[in-house]
């Protein structure tokens, strides 16, 4: 019985090397050519989890709507937002264009149907191996 058992390990064994190998041989980890669907689905679906999650603390009061607020964050989104966004939130730069994941137009339904927790949170933290600072 032993034998049998010693056996069935080393087969084990043996099949996640060849795994391994052909993992190391044939899979692409570069970040130039587009994701497949898969891994695209697999990501955000992560992603939005782990925001969802992060994002359940309190909002701090809310800015005054005066004209210095608004000055104030526009040259905020100007140094650290447009940069990737574009000027107005709607047309990724090149540089946002040649990210992965690729930058989202701000006003698209996927940033739209954030909650303002989860808005304010990514804004905050960003969002780590995605190049959002």
């Amino acid at each position: 019985m032993c034998h049998k058992n010693g056996l069935m390990v080393a087969i084990v064994i043996v099949l996640i090397i060849i795994v391994g190998a052909y993992a190391v041989m044939h899979v692409n980890i570069s970040a130039l050519p587009e994701p497949g669907p898969f891994e695209t689905s697999i990501a955000t679906k992560a992603k939005d989890w782990y925001i969802s999650r992060a994002a359940r603390g309190s909002l701090p009061p809310a800015a005054t709507n005066d004209a210095s607020s608004v000055s104030a964050g526009e040259t905020l989104f100007g140094m650290g937002c447009a940069t990737c966004h574009g000027q107005d939130g709607h047309s990724p730069t090149p540089i946002g264009k040649a990210m992965y994941p690729r930058v989202l137009d701000l006003g698209s339904p996927e940033v739209q149907e954030m909650s303002d927790r989860e808005l304010f949170w990514v804004i905050r933290n960003g969002i780590r191996l995605s190049g959002m600072p």
